[in-house]
């Protein structure tokens, strides 16, 4: 896809994350908006998956190890093929297969449960060593918070994938600065991110994760490199594609209630047209 339609797509994904949360009164559309970019782009463009068989042995992987923004990961799915979009009103509701963290039992795409912050991580590198043990051909991507990679957990994991070089492994840092206490700065501050993965011995690319050209630019590094895995450090913006969201930590985890909601389908409206008049 190019560049226009991806940012199209993403304008679709997050109409979703809205559709979702609103339906279920609950969830956390900030850091699900921040990553619509890279779901986006990971799930029509990156990854080696097809819809109509979610299990195939050479598929990559993803793990969303930031679990709580699954309505962004579901939103991508709905969007992709893997179940209907109508499925995204049922979020959260007592005996539908989307809850609020990804479950692997029940919804089709997801490759892993999550939602226990710093705990994905380990998940994505396991199945990276996997693939190496196997001589498999797939690759691993893993999503997490800023905020999240103050769990130690993280560490231990991004010591073990440098140590063994896991250059089948992507490491996404959605870096959109705000978690549910506020500034991650201010909470407990984990800058410098890219320092940090660097020493750990990632390749590490720092971008504008809400620009679908520096998206695609970073993955295509991240497959090239060779010996090492690597960490995409995504500057982004909470909340992005809402006006009244972004950057307001409040967004981390509630939803918009009615007059709220038809204001942010009416403002990702028009983004789409705009898009569809370039």
């Amino acid at each position: 896809m190019t560049d226009l339609e991806l940012q199209k797509k993403a304008v679709e994904v997050r109409k979703g994350i809205i559709q979702a949360v609103h339906a279920a009164k609950a969830g956390h559309p900030g850091g699900s908006l921040s990553a619509a970019d890279v779901f986006t782009y990971l799930y029509f463009e990156e990854m080696n998956i097809d819809p109509k068989d979610p299990k195939k042995a050479d598929r990559d992987r993803f793990v969303l190890s930031k679990g709580h923004t699954a309505p962004g990961l579901y939103s991508a799915l709905a969007n992709r093929g893997y179940f209907p979009i109508e499925d995204l009103l049922t979020l959260r509701h007592t005996g539908s297969h989307l809850q609020g963290h990804p479950c692997v039992q029940h919804t089709p795409g997801v490759d892993a449960a999550s939602g226990s912050l710093g705990q994905g991580i380990s998940v994505a590198v396991g199945m990276a060593l996997s693939a190496k043990i196997s001589n498999d051909s797939y690759r691993v991507y893993t999503l997490l918070g800023d905020g999240e990679i103050q769990e130690g957990q993280v560490w231990e994991a991004a010591m073990f994938a440098g140590h063994r070089k896991l250059d089948n492994l992507c490491v996404i840092v959605d870096n959109n600065g705000l978690q549910i206490d506020g500034p991650i700065d201010q909470v407990c501050s984990p800058y410098p991110i890219d320092e940090k993965w660097s020493a750990f011995n990632f390749h590490v690319i720092t971008i504008d994760g809400n620009d679908i050209a520096q998206v695609r630019s970073a993955f295509a590094e991240a497959r090239a490199t060779k010996g090492q895995p690597t960490a995409i450090v995504m500057k982004t913006v909470k909340g992005k594609g809402v006006s009244y969201m972004e950057h307001q930590v409040g967004w981390h985890g509630k939803a918009p209630n009615d007059e709220e909601y038809a204001a942010a389908m009416e403002e990702l409206k028009k983004a789409g047209e705009a898009l569809c008049q370039k």
